[in-house]
C-alpha cells in the first residue's frame, strides 16, 4: 500500500525554488553559474526594520501570537491599507501568514471544495494552479496574449466563467511578466465580475511598490468598491522591504474568510515568527525613502536585460512596468538545434541547454502556463545580468 498521500501526484515542487536551488548547487561544486531565477530583492533588508526585530528579542516578545497575528500588525497592515489604497479593513479583518504563499494556501484551502473553479490568468505565478490541486479544486487557466502584455481582457474572463468558478486569482504587478493592470482595466474586468456575483477575487498585489514610468498602482477593491465584499486582497512585505526570509504576507477581506484563514493557521503553523511581525510593524510604520533609489536601480536593470535580450538572434522582450522580472519569447529559437546536436523543442530544452552551455540559470515559460518564453529576474547586480545577457547571446547565435 503506497505510504504517501496521492494527493501529492498532482502537484509538483515549484520550479522557480528548483531553479534557484540547482544553481547554488552548481556553484557550491565551483561551476561559474549566473542566476536569474530567484524572485526577491538582492537588497538588505532596511536597518531600522532589522532594529525592530532585534528590539524585540531583547524585550522577550518571543512568545506565541494569535493566528491572526498580533493586534499591532493588523492595527499596521489596515493603516497601510487606508492611506495606500484608501481600503477600510479593521484588524478582524485581517490574517497574517507566513509569506504571501501560505496566506494563499490558507485562503485556497479555506474555501475550494472539489468541482470548484478558479480562473488563473496565465503567465501565472508557479503556486496557484498547485495549491489550489491540493485543496480538490480545478485551476482554469486562461492564456493572455503577449499583444495585450500578457494581461486578462475582459473577453478572456468572461469566456473563462463557468457555474463552477469560485475565485478569479489577479497579480499586479506581475510575476513572471512584470506586467501591471491600470485602474481603467480593472474596472472593465470588474464590470464582468459585477454580472456574476459567485466569482470572488483574490488580488495578489506583492510588487505593490516596485512599479515604474509613472505608472500609478490600483488594487481591484479600491476601483471597483462593489466587489469590495467579495474580494480577498493579498500583500506582504517580502518584495518593497526585501523581506522574503521574515516570511510576512497577509489577507484582508470579510470577517468570515479570515476567521476560517485563521482556523487553519491555529491547526497547522500557529502564526508566523512573532519577531518578524515585531519588523513587519517597524517596516509598515517607518520611512519608505529607500524605494525609490531601489527602484531607479531596477529600472535601470530591467532597461539594460531588455535591450540586450533583444540583441539575441530569435528573442524578443517587452519592457514592463513592475516587478523585477520580463518575460521574453524565444519562438524564433524553437526547432533549432545546439553545437551538440540537441534539439530545442520547448522553452523547457531552452533552459536546460542554456544552463549547461553557458551557465545561465532561467525558469521555463512552462512553469507559468504560457510558452516558448522563460522568466528572467533582473533582482541581481548590473554586472552580473550584463554577463548573462552576453552568454545568452553567445548562446543563441550558435544555435542552428
Amino acid at each position: 500500500m503506497p505510504f504517501i498521500a496521492s494527493r501529492l501526484s498532482l502537484i509538483k515542487p515549484s520550479p522557480t525554488i528548483a531553479v534557484s536551488t540547482k544553481a547554488a548547487e552548481l556553484k557550491a561544486a565551483g561551476v561559474d553559474v549566473i542566476g536569474l531565477g530567484a524572485g526577491e530583492p538582492d537588497f538588505d533588508t532596511p536597518d531600522h526594520v532589522k532594529e525592530a526585530a532585534n528590539a524585540a528579542i531583547a524585550a522577550g516578545k518571543t512568545k506565541y501570537t494569535p493566528p491572526a497575528g498580533t493586534v499591532e500588525l493588523r492595527q499596521a497592515i489596515s493603516d497601510k491599507h487606508k492611506r495606500d489604497n484608501d481600503l477600510t479593513y479593521t484588524p478582524d479583518m485581517i490574517h497574517v501568514g507566513c509569506g504571501g504563499k501560505q496566506t494563499i494556501y490558507n485562503a485556497i484551502m479555506a474555501t475550494v471544495e472539489e468541482g470548484d473553479e478558479v480562473i488563473i490568468p496565465a503567465p501565472y505565478w508557479v503556486s496557484y494552479p498547485d495549491i489550489t490541486l491540493l485543496a480538490g479544486g480545478t485551476p482554469v487557466p486562461v492564456a493572455c496574449a503577449e499583444e495585450n502584455q500578457f494581461k486578462l481582457t475582459p473577453a478572456d474572463l468572461e469566456a473563462a466563467i463557468t457555474d463552477k468558478s469560485k475565485w478569479l486569482i489577479l497579480n499586479s504587478p506581475s510575476n513572471p511578466t512584470g506586467g501591471t493592470y491600470s485602474a481603467d482595466e480593472l474596472k472593465a474586468i470588474g464590470e464582468v465580475l459585477k454580472k456574476h456575483p459567485h466569482v470572488w477575487v483574490m488580488t495578489d498585489d506583492m510588487y505593490e511598490h516596485l512599479v515604474y514610468d509613472g505608472f500609478e498602482f490600483t488594487t481591484i477593491a479600491q476601483v471597483v468598491p462593489e466587489l469590495f465584499d467579495r474580494t480577498l486582497t493579498l500583500n506582504g512585505v517580502s518584495k518593497a522591504w526585501a523581506m522574503t526570509g521574515w516570511r510576512v504576507g497577509w489577507a484582508c477581506g470579510p470577517v468570515e474568510i479570515i476567521k476560517a484563514m485563521n482556523k487553519i493557521s491555529s491547526q497547522s503553523t500557529t502564526h508566523t515568527a512573532s519577531m518578524s511581525q515585531a519588523a513587519a510593524v517597524a517596516a509598515l510604520n517607518g520611512p519608505m525613502d529607500f524605494i525609490a533609489p531601489r527602484n531607479e536601480a531596477f529600472i535601470r536593470r530591467r532597461d539594460l536585460v531588455v535591450e540586450m535580450l533583444n540583441d539575441c538572434e530569435g528573442i524578443t522582450c517587452l519592457k514592463p512596468e513592475g516587478a523585477f522580472y520580463v518575460y521574453p519569447s524565444i519562438a524564433g529559437c524553437i526547432g533549432k538545434s545546439t553545437a551538440d546536436g540537441t534539439k530545442i523543442e520547448t522553452d523547457t530544452d531552452f533552459v536546460t541547454a542554456l544552463l549547461e552551455a553557458e551557465g545561465v540559470a532561467a525558469v521555463q515559460g512552462e512553469a507559468f502556463g504560457l510558452s516558448p518564453y522563460f522568466r528572467v529576474s533582473y533582482a541581481t547586480s548590473d554586472e552580473n545580468l550584463k554577463e548573462a545577457c552576453t552568454r545568452i547571446k553567445r548562446f543563441c547565435e550558435a544555435l542552428s
